[in-house]
């Protein structure tokens, strides 16, 4: 039997070889960028501002914020993001997000798991309204929220935290108006209310760009009970411009 079995996984190999997340170039491995992607990616990490993951060019400290974060204290305990978006991280989030490409959701899992919080004790996806939920058949974030579930063994609670009004995308709009926008837009329900209370949790979502989104459901969270809310995503905009 382990014999058939391997011949199966090797003709299912050939068949469907293993391809760059990004760019589709056969690789050794499932979720393996090609070398020309991977130097696409530019991962962050310290040195960079502890409310939104905008990197320094010195190290200023742990606890350092950039101006805009010292003015406009984000609602959080500050974001993580994996890599700075850019064309290579932008196909891997859009063929998540729009090309059904669902094992993308791993790819960015296993390179954002690397950021997750020691205190973690709870992983919380950015919601979809529902009406984007049915159109589009899955939540990407709760997708990536899941497989850091299982990579991390922290666990994840998929629709605790809910977008009860539509808003229209926010691609182009200023910070202000996103804010405007994105108020009273979650919610947490009545029942997922004890299993949030005194958490520390990481609020899970693909792509960080102005912090209005993480910012309105870290208020929401923590209204709700939870006792911290960090910011884990794929991809950090560094320039509003190419949102």
């Amino acid at each position: 039997m382990n014999v058939v079995a391997a011949l199966v996984r090797g003709s299912i190999a050939l068949a469907l070889p293993p391809r760059c997340p990004a760019c589709g170039q056969v690789t050794e491995a499932d979720h393996r960028f090609c070398a020309r992607c991977w130097d696409g990616l530019h991962f962050l990490g310290p040195p960079w501002c502890a409310g939104c993951a905008l990197p320094f060019d010195h190290d200023r400290g742990a606890d350092a914020c950039c101006a805009a974060c010292l003015a406009a204290p984000p609602a959080h305990a500050g974001a993580r993001a994996a890599v700075a978006y850019g064309p290579v991280a932008r196909d891997v989030a859009l063929k998540l997000k729009y090309g059904g490409r669902l094992a993308a959701a791993e790819t960015m899992a296993r390179l954002m798991a690397r950021l997750m919080p020691a205190d973690a004790e709870l992983l919380v996806p950015v919601p979809l309204h529902r009406r984007r939920l049915w159109s589009r058949g899955y939540n990407q974030a709760a997708l990536v929220a899941g497989t850091l579930s299982r990579i991390c063994g922290v666990p994840a609670e998929l629709h605790l935290l809910a977008r009860t009004r539509a808003t229209p995308v926010l691609r182009g709009v200023g910070r202000r108006e996103r804010a405007k926008l994105l108020a009273g837009a979650f919610a947490v329900s009545g029942s997922g209310r004890p299993r949030l209370a005194g958490k520390s949790v990481v609020l899970v979502d693909d792509v960080y760009t102005s912090g209005a989104t993480a910012n309105a459901c870290a208020r929401r969270l923590a209204a709700a009970g939870a006792s911290k809310v960090t910011v884990l995503c794929w991809a950090r905009v560094l320039d509003e411009a190419h949102d």
